[in-house]
């Protein structure tokens, strides 16, 4: 969905207990955009709660906030609000993307309650280390979303070189080896549910969990020395270089060494 992460289960019986079963069985999320952000509460509760109508899902699994890029008062308030939600029951949990230390410390310093997520650019050539150690020692999780620009015309030549020699060794492919890097990474792997050809399809299911669940058993699991090289190509290979642009346009980056996570 445009609005977020929809994932299936099982098939579910008939009647109200099916369609209760077949809601239990999908994890939907939606992200508030930088425009939703407001110092009005009440306008966030009330943008959520229209996409819950839209959607007809009763409620969402997670709501996070997009990006950091609008200012203090707008983040705080926003996200007090979807807290409010949560507690009201129309939302599960609540996440962040894009923070970095500065905006997780507001939240840390205003006393809310810590985000569950936060969904980062992470990847063997940025891994982001020092917020990793800062959410990760205050129980948020991390997410991770699929890599496909990272191989593009100006990715990191040198560093997907060794991914692809890595990939080949092992009978996979280069989508395989960074999923399996999140996997071992503790890290939550968010691939895109949109696709327009076959090969973005298989792309797709290549940067899912499931597209290494494919390989024979053991197979995909990566050493402990193939882990330590792929920990070793970090170059902060930053955003504005990536290309990326998700909860941010063109005229937020002003170079190649830009990232939202610098951006407070």
């Amino acid at each position: 969905l445009s609005s977020g992460l929809l994932t299936a289960a099982s098939p579910a019986p008939m009647g109200s207990v099916g369609r209760r079963g077949r809601r239990e069985g999908l994890f939907i999320s939606h992200k508030v955009s930088n425009e939703e952000q407001s110092v009005h509460r009440a306008d966030v509760r009330r943008a959520v709660k229209a996409q819950i109508a839209a959607l007809g899902c009763g409620y969402l699994d997670m709501v996070s906030i997009h990006s950091p890029l609008t200012d203090k008062s707008r983040r705080h308030e926003t996200y007090a609000a979807l807290l409010e939600l949560r507690d009201a029951g129309f939302v599960k949990s609540v996440g962040v993307c894009n923070y970095g230390l500065g905006p997780l410390n507001e939240i840390f310093d205003s006393g809310l309650d810590l985000p569950s997520v936060n969904q980062l650019e992470l990847s063997p050539f940025n891994t982001h280390a020092d917020i990793v150690a800062w959410c990760k020692s205050r129980g948020i999780s991390l997410s991770c979303g699929a890599w496909s620009k990272l191989s593009g015309v100006d990715g990191p030549a040198d560093q997907w070189a060794i991914v692809a020699d890595m990939a080949m060794k092992k009978g996979m492919t280069k989508a395989q080896i960074l999923a399996r890097w999140s996997l071992q990474k503790g890290y939550v792997c968010v691939p895109r549910s949109s696709a327009s050809s076959k090969l973005e399809r298989l792309a797709i299911a290549e940067n899912a969990y499931g597209g290494i669940n494919i390989l024979p058993s053991g197979k995909s699991v990566l050493t402990a020395g193939e882990m330590d090289i792929l920990d070793g190509l970090n170059i902060d290979y930053k955003a504005g270089r990536l290309g990326r642009r998700d909860g941010w346009g063109n005229e937020d980056v002003v170079n190649q060494d830009w990232d939202p996570t610098d951006f407070v």
